[in-house]
């Protein structure tokens, strides 16, 4: 006669609740009731936290994204209106830029909406000044800190316009996307950041889609002009971005506003001369102060201020690759303004060369662990795949029931 076993589950298999005593007498089996409940408390509040800061994030981020990808498309349409009537591109960059000095009262008044511990406007001005070092803001660290970086700034802006003068929303914005792949070389050669097969070919095909681009008129007329200055822009963009990595690496919302409009204020000092410059000279005619178009000009600034605090600010508040996303939504956006209103023809090297622009700005975005987050998923996939095939089996093996009889045991295979 066979004599039968019965297999135990391993003791992690159970329940903590099910292996604790309950004790009914003393005080030892309440307070151990009391920890337990505590413990488990703690640990949902703690995961219901998580869970809220990470829907508030997640839906943050899609605000910002909706800024971005609208501001930007609002600001180039807006910008190719202006033009009809006001075509002075350096003094719509030097107006518009002028409104970064919004940057620092923006945050403070965020600041005390949402904060209990209340600081007054120059407290919190001169805390913030630690960006320019451990004295605070000078004359001379106000000017050698902020001059490379309100020279970028104007010169990229500038580049833009004139590239938005000889080109399409939907080019200019695509060619913008370009400055990704300028970001990732020059903190690759200057910063010394990782080296990354995929993104030098992200890179690659940027510069095809650029040559395409040129190419599509035949690498002549206006075409090729716009998008030179589309490319420089780009170029000036990134030697930007990656030169305010280096000197904004505290990460503090507050010390990045106090920069940004501290540009604003530098361009409104030093910068002020070269338009008056270009209209003595009748390079760019404004003419008087009574016939500018204030209504198309505060649109520009205004959206070009969302834009740049949706970029600038979002960072500190959702998931980066959100705003990189908003950014590559402008193109198709522009491009839907252009078919729908301008009723723009795009020929087919131009379509061809705006996707694979834009799928290089995608494979930018990839993280640098990409490769082995996918073997990660994959064998996570395999694992579950064997599980359920494990599941199966046991499945199968639950339909035959052995029946204990007085002479042994029978084996009856159940329907």
């Amino acid at each position: 006669m066979k004599k039968h076993s019965t297999k135990v589950a391993p003791l992690n298999s159970y329940s903590t609740q099910v292996l604790i005593y309950p004790f009914s007498d003393g005080q030892e089996g309440s307070e151990s009731h009391r920890e337990i409940s505590a413990s488990e408390s703690s640990g949902e509040d703690t995961s219901y936290k998580t869970f809220t800061k990470t829907v508030f994030k997640v839906l943050g981020g899609l605000l910002v994204v909706l800024c971005v990808s609208s501001s930007l498309v609002g600001t180039t349409q807006l910008v190719q209106l202006t033009y009809e009537s006001f075509p002075c591109p350096f003094f719509i960059s030097w107006f518009s830029s002028n409104w970064n000095i919004f940057f620092f009262p923006l945050y403070y008044f965020g600041y005390m909406s949402t904060t209990h511990e209340k600081q007054s406007l120059i407290q919190k001005f001169r805390e913030c000044s630690c960006v320019f070092g451990e004295e605070g803001m000078t004359f001379k660290l106000f000017v050698k800190r902020t001059a490379p970086f309100s020279i970028l700034w104007t010169l990229t802006n500038y580049l833009h316009l004139l590239a938005l003068h000889k080109l399409t929303a939907t080019d200019a914005s695509a060619l913008y996307c370009c400055h990704k792949a300028f970001v990732f070389l020059l903190s690759w050669i200057i910063l010394k950041d990782r080296f990354m097969g995929i993104r030098i070919v992200a890179a690659i095909m940027s510069i095809t889609g650029i040559v395409m681009m040129a190419y599509a008129d035949g690498f002549q007329g206006d075409s090729i002009l716009g998008v030179a200055l589309a490319v420089g822009s780009a170029c000036t963009m990134a030697l930007y971005k990656v030169l305010l990595k280096m000197f904004l690496d505290s990460g503090r919302l507050g010390e990045a506003t106090h920069f940004f409009s501290t540009m604003g204020l530098f361009n409104f000092i030093f910068i002020s001369g070269v338009p008056l410059i270009l209209y003595l000279t009748h390079m760019e005619h404004c003419g008087s102060l009574s016939s500018l178009p204030w209504g198309y000009l505060c649109g520009i600034a205004g959206l070009w201020l969302v834009f740049n605090v949706s970029v600038n600010v979002g960072i500190f508040l959702t998931y980066p690759i959100l705003i990189s996303i908003g950014t590559l939504l402008s193109v198709p956006g522009n491009a839907a303004v252009d078919v729908l209103k301008h009723e723009v023809t795009f020929s087919v090297v131009r379509l061809v060369a705006t996707c694979i622009i834009c799928l290089g700005f995608l494979l930018l975005l990839l993280p640098e662990e990409w490769d082995s987050l996918i073997l990660h998923f994959l064998a996570t996939l395999a694992d579950k795949k064997s599980d359920d095939h494990g599941e199966e089996l046991t499945e199968s093996r639950i339909h035959t029931c052995t029946f204990s009889q007085a002479n042994g045991a029978v084996s009856i295979p159940l329907a």
